[in-house]
């Protein structure tokens, strides 16, 4: 298992367009991906389950894979938080 933290920089948070490209990029692998928040713990590919966390500016998340192809998802994950401008 692979696991990495981020801090949400962006103003607005994970709100329903990066949401949305963090569920898509997930989406793309077969390991299982998850978002941690405040002690919850919800799929990655699961939009409703992203948008319920209600991830604000300022929170640290944790993400993490396991699965055949762990060590991809992570850096497509990484890089998609960077280039949305939500995490440095």
């Amino acid at each position: 298992m692979k696991s990495l933290e981020f801090n949400v920089i962006a103003e607005t948070g994970i709100h329903a367009r990066p949401a949305t490209l963090l569920v898509q990029t997930a989406s793309k692998f077969k390991s299982n991906i998850n978002l941690e928040y405040k002690g919850k713990s919800v799929n990655l590919k699961s939009i409703m389950g992203v948008m319920s966390l209600g991830v604000g500016q300022g929170a640290d998340v944790v993400i993490s894979a396991e699965g055949e192809d762990e060590e991809e998802a992570m850096a497509a994950i990484q890089e998609t938080m960077k280039n949305e401008g939500l995490s440095e």
